[in-house]
């Protein structure tokens, strides 16, 4: 039977309206009690690994907003890699393992390094956005040398051993002083910690394994995006060394403004020009949805700043069932300019509800849309 995961503001025990300077607190303090090099009990690995989890959605402010909504599924929408530190500023964390563990920089060297991660901008429009869509972007990244493999020599040539560190990749350096004698342990600089020497450069990559290769790749954008949102393209940054995996991309999503609409969350505004007759009579009017053309009633006596809504128009819910709504807000529009006709009309309607026809003593809301049209 599969355990269902923690709470990730358990796990790092914040509260759920905690700071990020208070959960990378948390974080660093749980990191350096459970880190499998300092702690050897069993079951610190997987608390670990569980806190490292943890803080990589809690420090992401797209991943924390999803993880809050919808929880565990949320927060795998944006994907978390498991990584232990990764993308995390050390701020010298890094420096203290070191202190604690020895020889980490050297060992680091010769086995497998992961990729370094790219970025990447996609514009797309409100409708995509609202409804999803298929991207290409086009990125230059890192890949292996198809010619040598990521080896770096030439196809059919030896590798030499390193004659300085006899083929350890390490160089030990002893140190004295007053407190006694030190050993220290670094990369061996004749082969960079390999230990062994490229004798024949490949032709393709002049020895450095890797190439620069420009690709196009898909994106594919969920329903629901909010703009300046963070997509993870897992295993499409550089390529790895020493057999290492590949960096990711992180594209960021900027959505266009809409000429009709506003976004708030999961529902979408549109303001509604009425003109005053229509507001005082009522009338059946086309109102644009992302859909297409929505029939809308105004009853008689609509107010300036009225709302209407209309359900299940809006936008669907990112990593979710169903959609918002549009909310249509009622602007009743005065005129600036009438026709001789039009003002006798307007005159005749005063009189009608018993307002001063030249609107000079009489300041009730005609007086003062009189006033208003001059």
């Amino acid at each position: 039977m599969t355990t269902a995961k923690r709470d990730y503001y358990e796990v790092l025990g914040v509260p759920r309206n905690a700071s990020t300077e208070e959960i990378k607190k948390a974080f660093r303090k749980l990191a350096m009690q459970y880190h499998p090099d300092r702690n050897n009990k069993p079951g610190a690995e997987s608390r670990f690994k569980e806190i490292n989890e943890a803080y990589e959605v809690l420090s992401d402010s797209e991943r924390r907003v999803a993880y809050d909504r919808f929880g565990h599924d949320g927060a795998q929408g944006f994907g978390v890699t498991g990584r232990p530190f990764e993308g995390f500023d050390m701020g010298g964390f890094g420096d203290i393992f070191e202190a604690f563990f020895g020889g980490a920089g050297a060992r680091s060297r010769r086995e497998p390094r992961r990729g370094g991660d790219l970025r990447a901008g996609l514009t797309i429009t409100f409708e995509e956005a609202a409804f999803g869509c298929e991207k290409e972007i086009e990125v230059t990244r890192n890949e292996l040398c198809p010619r040598c493999a990521g080896q770096g020599n030439e196809p059919g040539s030896q590798f030499a051993r390193c004659s300085t560190c006899n083929g350890s990749g390490e160089v030990r350096r002893v140190q004295k002083s007053v407190f006694g004698q030190f050993v220290n342990v670094v990369v061996c600089q004749q082969c960079g910690g390999e230990g062994r020497i490229i004798t024949e450069p490949c032709k393709e990559c002049r020895g450095s394994g890797r190439q620069r290769q420009r690709r196009r790749l898909v994106v594919r954008i969920p329903a629901g995006v909010n703009d300046e949102a963070q997509m993870r393209l897992t295993g499409e940054g550089d390529a790895g060394l020493n057999g290492g995996p590949p960096g990711n991309i992180y594209v960021a999503i900027r959505v266009q403004p809409h000429e009709l609409f506003q976004r708030e969350n999961s529902d979408i505004i549109y303001d509604l020009p009425v003109n005053i007759a229509q507001a005082a009579l009522g009338a059946e009017v086309k109102v644009p949805t992302l859909d297409g053309p929505h029939s809308l009633r105004i009853p008689p006596g609509t107010q300036n700043g009225r709302t209407f809504v209309l359900r299940g128009k809006g936008v669907p819910h990112l990593r979710g069932q169903g959609r918002g709504d549009e909310l249509v807000r009622v602007q009743v529009v005065v005129p600036t300019s009438l026709t001789a006709e039009q003002k006798r009309l307007l005159k005749e309607l005063a009189t009608s509800l018993g307002a001063s026809a030249d609107g000079l003593d009489d300041k009730s809301i005609l007086g003062k849309i009189k006033d208003a049209l001059g």
